[in-house]
């Protein structure tokens, strides 16, 4: 292309953004500058290495696109690994983590490299959705990858996306043989307690007859309780069935 064209065509693009990029900064601002200058050599190494290319790392977040879906969510899952393993010795809280969203679609590209549309936008939207250090891709992206990449989708439902016409399907990628995929962010991250239905217990005859003896105010005559009720009644059926017996 010429500088000034353009061309429309189906990618694979990742966007990423820092979890809590702001608090990190008010704590420790150097060490956070630092922390985020490795994290984008992590992004652009394994963004390359799997035939993608880098588009912007403005602010504190990465948007890259590649030319499979494939190599897409094998450089998110590579990232993520590397960036966990890397931070292992830093507290939790002081930690940089990445949300990270892949999606498959059409994008507008320009001649200088810079990607525009629908598609840079979705994913976009399945970032915000993923959980710091996890990675959220749309339906399109996992029926193409499916059986390709060693990872396991977890559904999220559809999700409704802002300034996107069509609700979007929501994955949660995990590695194979490990737990469940970290839990989404916002609404997708869990149900609302409204809707969980706790389990009533019947109580049985039995429980009844273990009812405690009622004391009574001074003064007042006492009411039997029920075993003592119970007890008369079998006293009575014995002795009916006594003199029955006796008068055959």
């Amino acid at each position: 292309m010429t500088n000034g064209e353009q061309r429309q065509r189906l990618a694979a693009i990742l966007a990423a953004d820092a979890a809590g990029f702001s608090r990190l900064m008010e704590r420790d601002e150097h060490a956070t500058l630092e922390a985020l200058e490795a994290a984008r050599t992590v992004f652009r190494q394994k963004v390359e290495s799997n035939q993608g290319r880098v588009i912007d790392t403005a602010g504190d977040s990465v948007l890259a696109v590649f030319d499979s879906a494939a190599g897409a969510v094998t450089a998110a899952q590579a990232i993520q690994l590397v960036l966990e393993r890397s931070a292992h010795d830093v507290a939790d809280e002081r930690r940089l983590r990445f949300r990270i969203g892949v999606h498959l679609g059409d994008v507008i590209e320009k001649a200088e490299g810079a990607v525009y549309g629908d598609g840079v936008n979705i994913a976009a939207r399945l970032q915000g959705l993923a959980a710091p250090g996890g990675i959220v891709v749309s339906e399109a992206v996992r029926g193409a990858v499916k059986n390709r990449v060693s990872a396991r989708f977890d559904d999220l439902g559809v999700q409704a996306v802002k300034n996107i016409a069509d609700p979007v399907r929501a994955f949660a990628v995990a590695a194979l043989g490990s737990g469940k995929a970290a839990p989404p962010s916002g609404s997708a991250a869990r149900k609302p307690a409204s809707s969980v239905r706790l389990p009533t217990r019947r109580m049985r005859p039995s429980s009844m007859a273990m009812a405690p003896l009622v004391t009574m105010p001074s003064g007042s005559p006492a009411r039997p309780s029920m075993v003592a009720i119970l007890q008369s009644t079998r006293r009575r059926s014995h002795m009916a069935a006594g003199i029955k017996r006796g008068r055959c």
